[in-house]
């Protein structure tokens, strides 16, 4: 019957792994139920995992349902976490997004289902613990409509909720009222149902409901909604024919260039690493060369290849065989020791050119306790941040000190917890700043001119602003004829390496670098030439145009009780965001807004004691804005090119 890829998602504590479990357990993949808190979950294998009793690294597991192969992909809840959510995302057919209803929507919860919208991978909800005191069935479902979508459909309903008697019962589609409202639903995607139901209703079988019901929901326009609890195993059993019945098994051609994503790096006993790869079209086969291909910092793309020494495809729970990987498959991929998450294998078609949520705008100083074990501590943590390329580990070449990005302050935690775990060493956190950018203000060039440098090599440049969100772009003035090839991509390379740290030491984006001119001198010249003179160009031109520093900003959303708005505002005011518009339905307000990004996890911490507990803050990364005062600035980490004697002793190793 072919296969499916699904991601379980959730704000965290909504019960993901634990219905991930009971989905196991429904289809014969264990013989018990694993717990959460006692650590014996099949997703949660990492010793840290077991201990804090969440979901860190997402992890795979594989069941089939009558004959379909559906491989499970389970994903961190923690906002911490959110680039591990987003790789999965990547390679999903469609998405369980599970609710409680206890807690009800949560920030997290809503971040994700507009994630899920925006990419159009359908979705079904399974709102959760309909056993636990405080559960709720109308108010969620009034909630689902008005916080996550309002084309939602129950597809079940509750008897004796909040009770350890609840029951899950389904809910027909064809039937009296049900079906004129389910009518109107599915009309809004379905001229043609719509037709079909006005001329006979009675004509309209709960076969065609269901028949029109999986097309929309496949097309991302409906989101059914089941209740149950993955810990009595209430509702589990729909959910699995729904999973079968509405969610579009994967597709693609065998024969065709091999295609495949990516999306988690680990190690194996011995230290091999281990790549998972979703296969899109083609075979993934052992022993064969594989071209790889991903994004650079500055959306270039670079190539690679290497040789697969095994292919190892899961099958059955958290098993793997060794065999051929097609279309729908999701493979454990050894040999490819430069691969890294996110990597394109085979072909570069459809490689992503950004993220769908935003990256840190945190980072700290980091070293190891004991300072002799600093050198092993750096080369472990660059292994690390194969799992995770996100928290960018820089070291700074002139003191050597080292420097994480980060989300939160449970992501340094973990990080610091692994490093314990693994490899013994005790890390050391600086405190946590804001990542930066900087935006070029007006135009500059800089020259250096063959014989009259300590290069022979001639480059100019022109640097000026850009359109917004365009990061960088590159342009040649110059003939392309007259010069190697080598060296215009030594020089472009450079160009964009050499933006990671502007005037003030933070990442120059939004702005055109033009080549104005080139000079070489064969066959003393080398693309090295051009490397080691480029950032002294570029630099001079940036510090013609100048720069401003800008700070990350999020748009923000906070729903609070009415008689707590003007505390919220005050305290929004003091963290330097600015209420853009302030809504009010009943007893509840929202605010909407931006705020620094830096502010953000002192609001999130603040809201409840602001709010009677009942405050909920969503936030987004929207843009950057220029900060005010004196520019912070970041130590440089590349030679400083801005000071000439300085870099040139660093790049030419002078005494």
């Amino acid at each position: 019957m072919g296969s499916l890829n699904i991601g379980i998602v959730a704000h965290v504590d909504a019960g993901k792994t634990s219905l991930t479990e009971r989905l196991l357990h429904h289809t014969g993949v264990i013989d018990q139920v694993g717990s959460v808190d006692a650590g014996s979950t099949q997703t949660d294998s990492m010793e840290m995992e077991r201990r804090r009793g969440i979901t860190i690294r997402s992890a795979v597991v594989s069941f089939t349902i009558d004959g379909l192969q559906v491989n499970l992909i389970d994903t961190p809840g923690h906002p911490d976490f959110i680039a591990e959510v987003e790789r999965a995302l990547r390679v999903l057919d469609g998405a369980v997004l599970v609710v409680s209803c206890v807690e009800g929507v949560q920030a997290q919860t809503r971040i994700l289902m507009r994630t899920l919208t925006r990419l159009r991978i359908p979705v079904l909800i399974f709102a959760n613990k309909i056993d636990r005191g405080g559960a709720r069935y109308h108010e969620l479902l009034d909630t689902i409509g008005e916080k996550l979508t309002p084309h939602r459909l129950a597809m079940s309903t509750v008897t004796d909720p909040g009770t350890t008697t609840a029951r899950s019962l389904p809910l027909p589609l064809s039937e009296g009222k049900r079906a004129a409202s389910v009518t109107d639903l599915l009309a809004d995607g379905s001229d043609a149902f719509l037709e079909s139901y006005l001329t006979d209703p009675t004509h309209l079988t709960e076969h065609d409901y269901r028949t029109e019901l999986a097309r929309q929901i496949r097309q991302a326009r409906v989101v059914p909604v089941y209740f149950g609890s993955a810990v009595t195993g209430q509702g589990v059993e729909e959910l699995l024919d729904a999973i079968k019945e509405f969610l579009p098994p994967s597709d693609g051609n065998a024969s065709a260039r091999l295609r495949a994503s990516v999306f988690k790096i680990d190690w194996a006993p011995s230290g091999e690493k281990v790549a998972y790869a979703r296969v899109y079209s083609g075979q993934l086969t052992a022993r064969e060369p594989v071209d790889t291909y991903r994004r650079g910092r500055t959306d270039e793309v670079i190539e690679g290849s290497g040789k697969v020494t095994s292919v190892r495809v899961f099958a059955h729970g958290t098993t793997t065989h060794e065999t051929v990987a097609g279309p729908g498959d999701i493979a454990k991929v050894y040999g490819l020791a430069h691969v890294q998450v996110g990597d394109q294998l085979g072909s570069p078609e459809g490689l992503p050119s950004g993220g769908y949520f935003a990256p840190p705008s945190l980072e700290t100083v980091v070293g190891a306790a004991q300072p002799d074990q600093n050198a092993q501590f750096y080369q472990h943590l660059l292994r690390l941040a194969e799992e995770d390329p996100l928290i960018n580990v820089r070291r700074n070449e002139t003191d050597r000190t080292i420097s994480v990005a980060l989300y939160g302050e449970v992501q340094r935690e973990v990080i610091k917890g692994l490093m314990l775990d693994r490899h013994g060493i005790e890390m050391v956190f600086e405190e946590t700043t804001t990542v930066y950018v900087e935006k070029v203000e007006g135009t500059g060039h800089g020259l250096e001119v063959i014989w009259q440098n300590e290069f022979p090599a001639t480059v100019g440049l022109r640097i000026e602003p850009g359109p917004a969100g365009t990061g960088v772009q590159y342009r040649i003035e110059v003939e392309p004829g007259g010069l190697p090839a080598a060296f215009h991509k030594a020089i472009e390379e450079t160009v964009r390496h050499t933006l990671q740290q502007g005037l003030y030491g933070w990442e120059v984006v939004d702005c055109v670098v033009t080549l104005t001119d080139t000079a070489y001198f064969s066959p003393v010249t080398s693309a090295g030439d051009f490397r080691k003179l480029t950032p002294l160009v570029l630099m001079t031109a940036l510090r013609t145009a100048g720069t401003t520093v800008h700070e990350p900003v999020n748009q923000f959303e906070v729903e609070v009780p009415d008689d707590t708005v003007h505390a919220v505002i005050s305290r929004l005011a003091a963290a330097r965001a600015i209420v853009d518009q302030c809504d009010t339905h009943g007893p509840v307000s929202r605010l909407h807004g931006t705020i620094p990004a830096s502010s953000v996890h002192d609001i999130e911490r603040q809201l409840p004691g602001l709010s009677h507990g009942e405050g909920v803050f969503v936030s987004s990364l929207s843009g950057h804005r220029r900060t005010t005062g004196n520019p912070p600035t970041r130590p440089r980490t590349d030679g400083n090119p801005l000071h000439r004697k300085e870099y040139l002793s660093h790049v030419l190793k002078r005494v």
